[in-house]
C-alpha cells in the first residue's frame, strides 16, 4: 500500500508531504482545486510520461517520490528479476529535469518507464470514469470472469503456446508460399540438371578437348612436319646430330688446351644430349600419331555439347557450366529440404493446435461455471444500491478461432428493470448504473485481486442520497482487503472514509497553489457541511453531517 506521496514542484503544487494509512481514505475539494493534480502526480511515480508542462517553475526539477509497503505482496521474484534492491518499504522517485528529460529510481537504482510501469501494475489501480465506460468493453468483461474463474495461470500459459503456435504457422505459409513458387521452376530446372549432368563434364577438359582435337584435324599436315624434323635432326650424312657429334669431336682436341675449349666442349655436350632427347620426344610423337577419323568425331560432337551449353547458359568456360550444375542441384535438395520442414512444421502445428484446444476448453469450462457466481454477487450487491429488478445475461460460446484470451465470444447483456429487455451494457445503463455496477465489479474483485491499492475517481458520478451511503459502505468494506481511496464530490461517501484528506486552492502574493491535508474530526464535519450546504453552513447542515459521520 501506499504509505506517503511527497510532490515538489508539479502544477500548481510548490510543496506537498502527505502520509496515509490503510483503510479507506476520501479525498473532497471545490471543482478545480487539484484532485486531478494529486492523481497525475501520482500517475508520474507509476510510469505515465511526462513532460516540461508538468513543472510549476521552469528553473527548477520536479520531484515526486511514494513510498510504499510491499513486505506482504510477494514481489522480491520482481525485483531479482530486474536486478533491483528488495526494500519491504520501497521508494519510487520522479524527476522531471527543466532540460524536459525524466529519471526514474526504484530504492535509488535507475530504472526505465518500462520497469516503472511493469511494478506499478502490482502496486494501484487508479479507477477513472474512463473505465467505468470500457466496462462495455469485452476483453474487461472477459477479464472480470477470468479473475473469478482463476484463469490467469492457464491464460499466460494459452498465450505461450499461442504464441509459439503462431510463429509456426507465419514459418509454415513462408514455406508454402516458397514451394509454390520453386514447384513452377522445378520442371525446367530439373531440364537444365539433366542436360548438365548427362553432359558428365569435368573441369578442365575443354582445353584438352580442343588441343586433340586440333590434332587429330591436322594429322596429316603434322604427320608430315615431324618426319621432315626427324630426317634433318638423324640423316646421316647431313643430319644435325651427326654434325653435333662432329663438333663435339673436334673440341675434345683442344679441350686440353684452354678451360675456355673445355667450357665449349661441356656445353656442346650438354647441346647434344638435351637434342637427343628432343628427338626422341620427337619420334615418340610421330610413333602416337594416327588417323582416327571416329574419335575426331566424338571430340567434335563432345565439343559442340560443351559450346551449346556455354551459349545456353551465357558463360564461356566448362568451370561456370559445373557451377549452374552445382546450384542446380542444390535447388532441387533445397525442394526436398522444404518439403521436409513443412512435414515437420505441420507436425508440430498439429500439436500445439491440440494443446491450444486443451487449454481453451479449460478456460471455458471455468467461465462457464464463474459466470452464476459472478451474477448472483453482482445482484447482490445492486441491490444493496437501489437496483433491485437487476439481471444479468451472460453467454459465452466456443469458436474455431484463436483469441488472445480462448476461443470463446461473450455476450453480457443487462436488464434494470422488470418487463424490459436485456441489452448491450453501454446502450442500456445510465451513467449512474454503469457507475455502481463498476463499483460492485470492484467490490467481488477485490476477493480475488492481491492488490495493495485501489483509487476510485469519482465513480460515484450519477447517484446521490442513500444509494450514495451504500456505495460508501461497500468501499469501506472493500478496504478491509486492500487499502481504498475515494475522490468523491458526495457527502455521503466522504463521511465513510477513515480518514478524509482535502484538496485546495491558496494564494500567495501573485501565485495560485494547491494544497492537500488531513482533515481533523471538527475540519472534517464543516468539510462535509459545506458539502451539503454550500459556503455558508447552516446548522442544520452541521448536525447533518455529524449524523454522517457517526
Amino acid at each position: 500500500m501506499i504509505t506517503s506521496l511527497s510532490i515538489k514542484n508539479y502544477a500548481l503544487i510548490e510543496k506537498l508531504t502527505i502520509d496515509f494509512s490503510k483503510g479507506f481514505s476520501t479525498i473532497t475539494g471545490e471543482t478545480g482545486a487539484g484532485k486531478s493534480i494529486i492523481l497525475g502526480a501520482l500517475g508520474l511515480v507509476l510510469g505515465k510520461r511526462a513532460d516540461l508542462t508538468s513543472l510549476k517553475n521552469k528553473e527548477e526539477k520536479c520531484i515526486i517520490e511514494a513510498h510504499f509497503e510491499i513486505s506482504k505482496y510477494n514481489l522480491l521474484p520482481f525485483f531479482e528479476a530486474n536486478d533491483l534492491d528488495y526494500e519491504t518499504e520501497t521508494i519510487i522517485r520522479r524527476e522531471i529535469l527543466p532540460s524536459g528529460k525524466s529519471r526514474a529510481f526504484i530504492n535509488d537504482s535507475p530504472v526505465n518507464l518500462q520497469e516503472l510501469q511493469e511494478l506499478s501494475l502490482f502496486l494501484i489501480d487508479i479507477h477513472s470514469q474512463q473505465q467505468t465506460q470500457e466496462l462495455s468493453d469485452e476483453n474487461v468483461q472477459f477479464n472480470i470472469i477470468d479473475a473469478i474463474a482463476g484463469n490467469k495461470e492457464t491464460i499466460l500459459e494459452y498465450q505461450v503456446l499461442l504464441k509459439n503456435y503462431k510463429a509456426d504457422k507465419s514459418k509454415l505459409n513462408a514455406l508454402l508460399k516458397k514451394q509454390s513458387e520453386s514447384n513452377k521452376e522445378q520442371e525446367y530446372n530439373a531440364f537444365l540438371l539433366d542436360e548438365l549432368v548427362a553432359a558428365n563434364l569435368k573441369s578442365g577438359e575443354q582445353e584438352t578437348l580442343e588441343a586433340d582435337f586440333e590434332k587429330l584435324n591436322n594429322v596429316e599436315i603434322i604427320k608430315e612436319s615431324i618426319d621432315k624434323a626427324l630426317a634433318i635432326a638423324n640423316d646421316e650424312q647431313i643430319g644435325v646430330m651427326n654434325n653435333l657429334k662432329e663438333i663435339k669431336v673436334a673440341l675434345q682436341k683442344i679441350a686440353p688446351f684452354s678451360a675456355d675449349y673445355q667450357s665449349l666442349l661441356d656445353r656442346i655436350a650438354s647441346v647434344t644430349i638435351e637434342f637427343d632427347d628432343i628427338s626422341e620426344e620427337i619420334s615418340r610423337s610421330s610413333e602416337k600419331l594416327v588417323n582416327d577419323p571416329e574419335q575426331l568425331d566424338l571430340i567434335s560432337q563432345k565439343l559442340q555439347v560443351i559450346f551449346s551449353l556455354q551459349k545456353k547458359h551465357q558463360v564461356s568456360t566448362v568451370e561456370e557450366l559445373l557451377q549452374i550444375q552445382s546450384k542446380l542441384e542444390n535447388l532441387v535438395l533445397e525442394l526436398g529440404s522444404i518439403e521436409e520442414e513443412i512435414a515437420v512444421l505441420t507436425d508440430s502445428i498439429e500439436q500445439k493446435t491440440s494443446s491450444l484446444d486443451a487449454l481453451s476448453a479449460d478456460i471455458h469450462d471455468k467461465r462457464v461455471e464463474s459466470i452464476p457466481v459472478l451474477s448472483q454477487k453482482l445482484i447482490v450487491i445492486l441491490e444493496t444500491l437501489g437496483m433491485p429488478n437487476v439481471r444479468f445475461k451472460i453467454e459465452i460460446n466456443s469458436v474455431e478461432t484463436y483469441f488472445p484470451n480462448g476461443k470463446d465470444i461473450l455476450q453480457f447483456l443487462f436488464s434494470a428493470n422488470k418487463g424490459t429487455d436485456f441489452g448491450l451494457l453501454k446502450k442500456v445503463a445510465s451513467g449512474g448504473e454503469m457507475s455502481r455496477i463498476m463499483l460492485a465489479v470492484k467490490a467481488i474483485l477485490a476477493k480475488y485481486s492481491k492488490l495493495p491499492t485501489l483509487i476510485f475517481d469519482e465513480i460515484d458520478t450519477g447517484v446521490s442520497g442513500e444509494i450514495a451511503i451504500r456505495m460508501g459502505e461497500i468501499m469501506k468494506d472493500m478496504s478491509k482487503e486492500m487499502q481504498i481511496f475515494a475522490i468523491t464530490h458526495l457527502p455521503q461517501i466522504a463521511a465513510k472514509g477513515n480518514a478524509h484528506f482535502k484538496v485546495f486552492k491558496s494564494t500567495v502574493g501573485d501565485d495560485t497553489q494547491s494544497e492537500l491535508k488531513l482533515l481533523n474530526d471538527q475540519d472534517r464535519v464543516v468539510e462535509i457541511a459545506q458539502m451539503l450546504s454550500g459556503t455558508v453552513v447552516s446548522e442544520s447542515a452541521l448536525n447533518h453531517a455529524k449524523a454522517l459521520l457517526n
